[in-house]
Formats: structure tokens, C-alpha cells, sequence
């Protein structure tokens, strides 16, 4: 009778079915894979014979296991988590699927660089949905006082409509895009300064001779706030040239990164189908195709060291016991803080060369992230894949210092800027897996020491005080946030909050900073480049990632901070040469394609064309 009542109740039944259709359609291929993400620690899946362990399955981590996977090498990963894949991981609550790091990429059009290497790392088997060319947004001011610029991308169509929102600054754009061009085209003489010999790079730097070649070895070392000065007294286009904040305001950080940052979008911003998981299911298959594995509740608790002052191998915690594995090479993806001041043994740590590598670095700002779910569809509740970031005011260098200086109490209330990505509209296979469901995400950062006395208290068992002071932070990021999708208010059903301490819980980072190392000016000189590698003081023991390269990881994503950081490790321990570095492509063998089709759609031995898989409810607090 509900099918002949009214045309109404036809459509209302008709709707369910879909709804009930597709959730079906969802687990039948969820089911089709096994998830090779979440499997646990112990001896007997430990590979024979190893010639590397990598500490950390964060994309750098994986980057390297599978390059050097495919390089001929038998890897294996250790994950203290019990989902592999760092920032790239997904988790469930509630029916709602999160990403807790990686947001978007760009730089993946056909036949880029970028493009080859995810090809490479995942057999092919990567997919990516290309986002709106309008994908950010970025308002200033609130209230009446609020302006909207929009942000697009394209070779020429990036520029041409910033020049259209700024007509009095066309000449200001102009330079800055040239600066984007050389950041872009030559950030690699950067790269090349970690791959000749040390002495080598110093001499070119200090005598000069580096700066004739090229001027990105001055730009990296640049400050943002004072370069753009001279270009224009806009402070609006000011906050557009620095828009994407990692903790450091433009006085401290470097043209150079922020102008890659925005170059990296130039030619679309894409999201990986399936989630942000898909990346490290598929890079994880390949290391085991090649004969390694990728093992998780595997927290590493120290890195054997030998008398001659080679690493041989780690100590990985099981229950109340510890289990040794032995690698002639181990490399650590877990952060130079945590290698160097907790897994290194202590006479180690003292030498002096290790505290001058350790002197290199600060900690980065720590970051809080509230997760909301809604019931309904982005189409229901006006949901968009375009990001949204705001500020308060347009100038940045104030606002963020006096925001940092606050007091624990009265930082909850004085927000300056934050980050909103809608992941469940970026993602076209979200309304199979999860139908009539919505997710947001809000980002904005944090110090450390606003929750630091809750350090020593068990996740998710902090106490109402810790959940009452993090609820503070999440009620105005949530009010901020219904000012861009008022419809969202009335539809929330699930809200979570990661803070810093759940960050060093479940991500190990050291004082929450998901960004690791703090990305500031001093960082980028091209000297500190040169010296900050992936070799250690300790022979045989490496350290990938954006630990030793200079790009700020969670929008990069498996860019440069993998791609160089990774593969200049690999061209150590495997003796792959330098063109790896600058391209995995020329290096691997480039995989077979047919009938138009890119070799993603290829059927691989180790793995599935289904990008779909099951997925792993995991807790995040």
C-alpha cells in the first residue's frame, strides 16, 4: 500500500530502497578485500632474512618500504598504532568515516611526477577524484566586516581570477607567481644539496657559487612577511600569499614553502577514492608483494645499536615482554625527536654530534581537530568540497603570536583561524559506504601546553575536566563553522576532538605536533637544508620523511616530503641512483597501460582493482 497511496509516499519508499540498496552494495565490496592495514605484531609474520625495518607507516615510512620493496630489498614496517598509515589513515565512529590528516593533493594531473610515484609505490592501483576548480575559500573578517576570496585552480585560470579580486595589486600577483614558477622549477638544486657530500654543498653555499646557479637557495631562506612587504601593503592579499598555516606565522616561515604550497594546487586538487586509507592499504600491498610486511601494535621501544656504533635492529614491546628483530638497516619514520631522544640507547643520545642534529629542530605547534557527523546528505545539508579557511583579522603575524601567548584559560575563547574540510563530499564512493551521512572536519592550531597536565592520564579516560576544556575549543570552532553551512546545526549527531595528547597517542607525535619538527625560518636556510639529512650520526640507521626535507606534510601529503625524503634514504640503503631521487619513474620500471587506460585500472598480481575495502572502526581521543 505504500507504493499506491500517493506519489509521495512512493518516492519516500522508493528513496529507502536506494538507500538500503546501496548500503548492500557497499558491504558486498568491502568484503571483496582483506584489510592489510591492521595486522598485528608477532614473530611468526616477521619476513626471514630482512635487509630493512622501517619505524612508522606514515607516508614517508611506507614510500620508502615500498621503493625499496621494489628496489629488491625485504622490508619490514612497524606501526605503534593499530591501523597503519600516519596521517593518511581513516577511522569509524558512529557509522562516521573521518580522515585525520590528509585532506587533499595536488600535482596529480596525467603524467605528472607526482602521479608516477603513487603509481609506482601502489602497483597501479590509486585512484584519485579530481575536486571543483574552485576548491578553497578563504574569508576574512567577521560579520559585516567579512570579505570572501575564492581561490581556483589552473595553469593560467589560478592567477587570472586572484588578478580579478585584486585589481589594484595585478602587478604584486605577478611577482609572486613568478616566485611560485622558480620554487616550483627549482626546488631540486634544494634536494641536491642532501644527495652530493656535505662539504661539497657548504662550499658552494658559503662561496657563493650556489646563489649564481640559481636564486631558490635565497628564497628558501627568505621571510615570507618581509618579502611580501615589498610587494604590496594589502593585508588581505597579504594573508592570501600565507593562507595555509601549519603553526608558524609568515615572519617566521619561508617564501619559498609558502609559495609551493600554493603552486602545488596550480593544476587541481584531487582526493584519493575510497579515503585517505586507500593510500596506505595499497602501498602496504606492494611491500608485501615484494616479500615484506607492514605489522601494527608493533610499538617500537628501542633501536639496537652495536659497539662499533652501527643500528642492527630494534626492540618492539609485546605485552609485558620485548621481542628483538634484526636488519642491517633501519630506518625511522617516527619523528627525530622521538629516534634520537627515546628509541637511540642513552650513551648514544649524549654523543655530541647527536645533540647538534637534535639543536636543529624545535617541536612543532600541536593541533586540534573536532569531527563532526550529520544526518544527511551534502546536497541536504549544502556541503561542498571546496575548503574553507578562516581568519579573524588579515594580519597574521599579530594574531597568532598574541594567540600564542595566551593563557590555557583564555585560549579556547580567542580562536584567530581555522580549517574546514568536508571529506565525505570530496570522496564520490562516501554515499556507498556511508549513505544519508555527512562528515566535517574543523582544524586549528594549538599549544602543547594547554594540556599538558592531562599528559600522564590513559586516552579516553582523561577525566571531565580535560573533556570539558577540549568541548571549548570544539562549541566555537562548530559556531564558527555554521556560519559557512548553517544547515549543518540542526543535523550534527556525532562530535569527537583530538587534542595534542591524542595526536602523541595514536600518531606518536611528540608534543602533539602532527606536523612533526617546526617548519620556521630557520629551518629553511639553505645551509640547515644541506646539513639536515637522511643519514645519522649512527651508521646504518636513516630517517625519512618530512623530518629531513622542508615542506610541511599534511597538505603536501606523498609530494616532496615523502617522495624526496624518502627516496634519497632509499638511494642510501638500496644504492638506487640519484635520478630516484628526482623521479621514482625513471628508476622503476614504468607500468604496462592498454586501450587508452592508465595503468591504475591494470589488474596487478598482489591486488585488487576494487578500491573499495572493508573498513576498521577505530577510535581516535
Amino acid at each position: 500500500s505504500t507504493f499506491v497511496n500517493t506519489g509521495a509516499n512512493c518516492c519516500l519508499a522508493l528513496r529507502r530502497f536506494l538507500v538500503y540498496a546501496l548500503a548492500g552494495v557497499g558491504f558486498l565490496l568491502q568484503s571483496k578485500n582483506k584489510p592489510v592495514n591492521v595486522i598485528g605484531f608477532s614473530v611468526d609474520k616477521v619476513p626471514k632474512n630482512l635487509d630493512v625495518i622501517v619505524i612508522g607507516s606514515g607516508i614517508g615510512g611506507l614510500t620508502a618500504g615500498a621503493t625499496l620493496a621494489k628496489a629488491g630489498k625485504k622490508v619490514l614496517v612497524l606501526e605503534q598504532h593499530d591501523q597503519a598509515g600516519g596521517c593518511c589513515h581513516t577511522y569509524i565512529e558512529k557509522g562516521f568515516e573521518f580522515d585525520v590528516g590528509l585532506h587533499y593533493i595536488g600535482q596529480l594531473h596525467e603524467n605528472s611526477l607526482l602521479r608516477i610515484a603513487f603509481d609506482q609505490i601502489s602497483e597501479g592501483q590509486l585512484e584519485f577524484h579530481q575536486l571543483d576548480q574552485h576548491f578553497d575559500t578563504i574569508q576574512i573578517g567577521l560579520g559585516n566586516e567579512k570579505r570572501e576570496y575564492t581561490i581556483y585552480c589552473g595553469k593560467t585560470e589560478m592567477k587570472a581570477h586572484l588578478m580579478k579580486q585584486f585589481p589594484d595589486d595585478t602587478e604584486a600577483i605577478d611577482k609572486f607567481f613568478k616566485i611560485m614558477k622558480i620554487s616550483a622549477k627549482k626546488t631540486h638544486y634544494l634536494a641536491t644539496l642532501k644527495l652530493i657530500p656535505q662539504w661539497v654543498s657548504l662550499f658552494l653555499l658559503k662561496s657563493g657559487i650556489a646563489d649564481l646557479i640559481s636564486p631558490v637557495f635565497r628564497l628558501s631562506g627568505t621571510c615570507a612577511t618581509d618579502f611580501v612587504n615589498t610587494l604590496t601593503s594589502n593585508k588581505d592579499l597579504h594573508t592570501i600569499f600565507s593562507y595555509f598555516f601549519y603553526g608558524v606565522p609568515p615572519k617566521d616561515s619561508s617564501v619559498l614553502m609558502n609559495a609551493l604550497m600554493i603552486h602545488h594546487y596550480k593544476r587541481g586538487a584531487y582526493y584519493p577514492k575510497g579515503g585517505a586509507s586507500e593510500i596506505p592499504f595499497h602501498i602496504i600491498r606492494t611491500i608485501q608483494k615484494y616479500g615484506g610486511n607492514c605489522l601494527v601494535r608493533a610499538p617500537v621501544s628501542q633501536i639496537l645499536v652495536n659497539e662499533e656504533g652501527a643500528a642492527y635492529g630494534v626492540k618492539v614491546r609485546k605485552g609485558q615482554e620485548e621481542v628483538e628483530i634484526h636488519a642491517p638497516v633501519v630506518v625511522s619514520n617516527c619523528g627525530i625527536f622521538n629516534t634520537f631522544q627515546k628509541l637511540l640507547p642513552p650513551e648514544i643520545q649524549a654523543k655530541p654530534d647527536i645533540q647538534q642534529r637534535l639543536n636543529m629542530m624545535k617541536h612543532g605547534r600541536g593541533s586540534l581537530l573536532v569531527f563532526s557527523g550529520f544526518d544527511g546528505t551534502k546536497e541536504e545539508l549544502d556541503l561542498v568540497s571546496t575548503n574553507f579557511w578562516l581568519f579573524k583579522d588579515n594580519d597574521m603575524d599579530k594574531s597568532m603570536e598574541d594567540y600564542f601567548g595566551l593563557s590555557r584559560e583564555e585560549a579556547p575563547d580567542n580562536i584567530p583561524m581555522i580549517f574546514i574540510t568536508v571529506p565525505s563530499s570530496k570522496d564520490p564512493e562516501a554515499k556507498i559506504r556511508h549513505p544519508g551521512k555527512s562528515c566535517m572536519t574543523i582544524l586549528t592550531m594549538v599549544n602543547y601546553e594547554w594540556f599538558e597536565q592531562w599528559k600522564d592520564t590513559t586516552v579516553r579516560k582523561r577525566g571531565d575536566e580535560y573533556y570539558n576544556y577540549k568541548m571549548r575549543f570544539a562549541k566555537n570552532l562548530f559556531d564558527w563553522a555554521c556560519t559557512v553551512f548553517p544547515k549543518i546545526k540542526d543535523k550534527l549527531v556525532f562530535q569527537d576532538v583530538a587534542t595534542p595528547l591524542t595526536n602523541m597517542h595514536y600518531l606518536g607525535a611528540q608534543h602533539g605536533a602532527m606536523y612533526s619538527a617546526e617548519h620556521n625560518l630557520e629551518r629553511f636556510h639553505a645551509e640547515a637544508v644541506a646539513k639536515n639529512r637522511c643519514n645519522t650520526p649512527v651508521k646504518n640507521l636513516y630517517i625519512s620523511g618530512m623530518k629531513i626535507w622542508i615542506l610541511c606534510g599534511y597538505i603536501i601529503g606523498g609530494d616532496r616530503g615523502s617522495r624526496v625524503g624518502s627516496s634519497s634514504c632509499n638511494r642510501k640503503v638500496a644504492g638506487l641512483t640519484v635520478s630516484a631521487v628526482v623521479s621514482l619513474g625513471k628508476t622503476l620500471h614504468p607500468l604496462p597501460t592498454g586501450g587508452g587506460q592508465r595503468a591504475r585500472w591494470r589488474q596487478c598480481p598482489a591486488a585488487s582493482p576494487l578500491s573499495v575495502r572493508p573498513r576498521v572502526a577505530v577510535a581516535t581521543m
